[in-house]
């Protein structure tokens, strides 16, 4: 194919993809900034804790469970049984209760007196938690002790009216949050050791070379070979035996530690919003890209036949209903040769778009690349 013969969209294409890799150039010449590695990770132990629990929400105006759900009224019937009052579950038939999960999150150093936030699920079949207040309910983590006790306001931000068979509704009203909900009873900050001999630093992103580059940083700091490479996703810290007993300015001399990370070339590409987000420096090789747009289209006209001008006519002749339809096929196709040097990622989608390629095309096309071995990155498909 000569100069000539190739389509003027394709011409246009190489030309976007030049001035792309030209912009490559200069943007390749900014180094990546450093960034500290507290933000790159957290010591080993620091997590937050998932509590559960079950309990009622009252006060609402009725929609609530119905009487059909046997739970509910079982624990309206125990709770009352607490203050004296004798009631048997089949004798409660109130639409203001509902029965509901409560879950939260218990913070790493948590301790007892600090509020956290709760958020409030039902599992029965009110219809809304709109007005009610979360009754007293423990909260339990896997070990099933009692960590917090939950209680208050629930706040929903979403509402559901019926009235004659008609509904208006608006976000999710069956699902409520009550802030500052829950008070700590057990806290956790009293569980670390009083003295800690090794700290493990760990990754969220596992990487070798940034935690190689983690390892040195930290060594150059404390001087000597302190920290080391446990794998891929964590790195040991001895702590010397000075500190060991207060390990706070150490935790803090390490948080200070700056490095620049390894990045991992990765394009994510989101098929149900049509998202394409490339990371690192991901560059293409030479391949020729050939997309193909083939349109279909069928157009069918129904008429009827019918004599005319005809006074008598037989035993045979009748109305005939028939059908015309028209194929019309439109192929568009080209293909492009993208240069080996300084051709990325960016570069392609940005020359793509500005053609007008819509974003799944655009998916379509990287997915095929990727297949052709020109696209040395991780290709993540959500």
């Amino acid at each position: 194919m000569t100069r000539a013969s190739v389509p003027n969209p394709l011409r246009r294409l190489g030309r976007l993809l030049a001035l792309g890799a030209a912009f490559a150039l200069g943007a390749s010449s900014v180094q990546a900034q450093p960034v500290r590695i507290k933000d790159l990770g957290k010591l080993s132990g620091w997590r937050e804790n998932a509590l559960v629990g079950y309990g009622l929400v009252t006060g609402l105006a009725g929609t609530g469970d119905s009487s059909r759900n046997q739970a509910t009224r079982q624990s309206l019937a125990n709770m009352l049984s607490r203050f004296d009052l004798t009631i048997s579950p089949d004798d409660v038939s109130s639409r203001n209760v509902a029965a509901v999960m409560v879950t939260a999150s218990l913070p790493a150093f948590a301790r007892a007196g600090d509020v956290i936030d709760v958020s409030v699920n039902s599992v029965g079949d009110a219809r809304s938690l709109v007005g009610g207040t979360l009754m007293l309910a423990p909260l339990k983590a896997a070990n099933g002790r009692i960590y917090a006790l939950a209680q208050g306001a629930v706040l929903v931000g979403g509402y559901r009216y019926d009235a004659n068979g008609n509904q208006v509704q608006k976000n999710h009203p069956t699902v409520g949050a009550v802030a500052g909900g829950a008070r700590v009873e057990v806290g956790l900050a009293g569980d670390e050791p009083a003295s800690v001999a090794l700290l493990t630093f760990v990754l969220q992103d596992p990487d070798y070379t940034t935690a190689n580059r983690i390892a040195n940083a930290i060594n150059a700091r404390l001087g000597g070979a302190a920290a080391r490479v446990r794998d891929a996703a964590g790195v040991d810290i001895s702590v010397p035996a000075d500190r060991q007993s207060n390990l706070a300015p150490l935790v803090t001399a390490l948080e200070e530690v700056s490095i620049t990370p390894d990045r991992r070339a990765r394009v994510v590409i989101n098929e149900r919003t049509g998202t394409v987000v490339t990371g690192g420096d991901v560059r293409i090789e030479r391949v020729a890209v050939s997309h193909g747009d083939l349109k279909v289209t069928v157009t069918t006209e129904n008429a009827v036949s019918q004599p005319f001008l005809v006074r008598q006519t037989g035993a045979d002749v009748r109305t005939q209903a028939y059908s015309n339809s028209q194929l019309a096929v439109d192929d568009r196709s080209g293909s492009v040769f993208l240069a080996a040097n300084n051709n990325t990622v960016a570069d392609l989608v940005q020359a793509l778009s500005k053609m007008r390629v819509n974003t799944r095309d655009v998916i379509s096309i990287l997915q095929a690349v990727k297949s052709a071995g020109a696209l040395h990155a991780e290709l993540v498909v959500q």
